[in-house]
């Protein structure tokens, strides 16, 4: 069934009276994005091929910490792994990290960024601390009124949220649910206290906090509500890893949760966040790895869609060798450096760095090699190796977006059929069953720009199942 138009002045009103970001606007559509049963089919596959990736993540972690063997039946090692997944991060941060109480934890709500292109979709990123929960959830009760085919209808994301989260704390019948916005996340702080209240009209005990309204009482962790101290129960962390000496509550909520006084969300574990997480799918020296710890289907999956990436590090090597890299003019490279003289075509890279940095999240370091004059793009690989090595870059390939049409409000109220590229942010959130799809968020840009983010340019919608 095709979806009905939704209103200019209807979607306007409604943002009007509920804005979910600081000082963000977008564009807006009568319609949501329509995706086709397979697409949905593959979406739900995707869900599961991305938790499929974390655990095994884990593994390679730690036997990479460890320095064990990484097969099962031939000799593999590979240190290199935890050094690179370990650079820069604070030795406590990183002692937690490896705690045995926390093997087996991974983020309870992943999104993946995909692209549609002319070849399907493209996986670029996976974020396991994402912004647009409350907005995802806020457009689907939206356009709900109009549409009864969105993927995560009626109030699928805000129920899901509590679930996955109050599950944590099984002995509680109802318990005190936290989220915590750092000053580095604010944008997301009214997304977030929306959320929030929804869930507190169902009768649930959240609340949003800035970090600072949180406060040690003995071992456990306290929260002012309606003017009394109350024991929070949960912690769901909105701020990168990055930001934790900004944070200076955290050391607060590590020694809360290692009394067993609180749990927290997204885990406090760094090798979670980075980005080079999927370059490390494609390493020549670890497929075996990958073979052995993820099914099937979620390996064939994760190969087709993850875009070729590399891990830049400064090194010096023999006469003799090679970097694992893109090759210039048809020959391998043994420097770095030699991608400055890449030609533009040759430049179909992405280059952005990895995590814990301020600069690492949203499209802040992002630079697209052939989009941009040479000399910017050699400056981007010179500060790229200066980064080296507290700070990773990773090269990957770029998967251009398909040319699509959808219907967007102008400025005027009227609606015009508009060409742009899309970006699908579905969100699956992990219970003990394993991930459930819950929603998805269309971000849908302009065809001049290359490189997908939400813009004010961009139409942000609701995903539907087209019939």
């Amino acid at each position: 069934m095709e979806a009905k138009a939704l209103g200019f002045e209807n979607i306007r009103e409604a943002f009007r009276q509920q804005p979910l970001f600081e000082d963000k606007t977008w564009q807006i559509s009568s319609q949501p994005w329509p995706l086709t049963p397979a697409q949905l089919r593959q979406i739900e596959d995707i869900g599961r091929a991305c938790h499929e990736f974390y655990r095994a993540m884990e593994l390679l972690y730690y036997r990479s910490a460890e320095n064990k063997n990484l097969l099962r039946n031939k000799p593999l090692t590979a240190p290199w792994v935890a050094d690179y997944l370990d650079r820069g991060k604070p030795p406590a941060l990183i002692k937690h990290s490896r705690s045995k109480r926390l093997r087996g934890e991974s983020p309870r709500i992943i999104r993946p960024d995909l692209l549609i292109t002319e070849k399907g979709f493209a996986l670029t990123e996976i974020d396991s601390v994402p912004g647009g929960i409350g907005l995802t959830a806020f457009i689907n009760r939206l356009y709900g009124e109009t549409c009864t085919n969105l993927v995560g209808e009626g109030d699928l994301m805000i129920h899901s949220f509590y679930r996955v989260l109050a599950e944590m704390a099984p002995e509680k019948s109802l318990p005190l649910i936290a989220i915590l916005v750092s000053d580095e996340a604010q944008t997301y702080q009214p997304e977030m206290e929306w959320l929030a209240a929804q869930l507190r009209q169902m009768g649930k005990r959240v609340y949003c906090f800035h970090p600072s309204e949180v406060m040690p009482l003995g071992s456990a962790l306290c929260a002012s509500i309606d003017g009394n101290p109350e024991q929070i129960d949960i912690v769901y962390r909105f701020w990168e890893l990055f930001d934790l000496s900004n944070v200076p509550v955290a050391k607060y909520i590590m020694d809360a949760w290692e009394d067993s006084e609180v749990v927290v969300t997204p885990p406090m574990r760094p090798f979670q966040e980075e980005k080079m997480g999927l370059s490390l799918f494609h390493h020549h020296l670890l497929e075996d790895f990958w073979r052995e710890n993820l099914s099937s289907r979620a390996f064939k999956l994760l190969r087709k869609l993850i875009p070729r990436s590399w891990i830049m590090d400064r090194v010096e090597l023999p006469p003799s060798a090679v970097l694992d890299a893109p090759s210039i003019g048809g020959r391998p490279i043994w420097k770095w450096e030699q991608l400055g003289e890449a030609s533009q075509k040759e430049r179909n890279l992405i280059l952005k760095l990895s995590g814990f940095h301020e600069n690492a999240w949203g499209a802040r370091s992002v630079l697209l090699g052939s989009d941009i004059p040479r000399r910017e793009w050699q400056q981007g690989i010179e500060e790229a190796l200066r980064s080296s090595p507290q700070s990773l870059y990773v090269l990957q390939d770029y998967h251009k977006p398909e040319r699509l049409r959808h219907p967007v409000y102008n400025s005027d109220g009227k609606l015009q059929e508009q060409e742009g590229r899309v970006r699908l942010s579905p969100y699956y959130f992990v219970d003990q069953s394993g991930p459930q799809l819950c929603g998805i968020l269309c971000t849908f840009c302009p065809a001049n720009k290359k490189i997908i983010h939400g813009m004010r340019d961009a139409a942000m919608l609701p995903c539907s199942v087209a019939n």
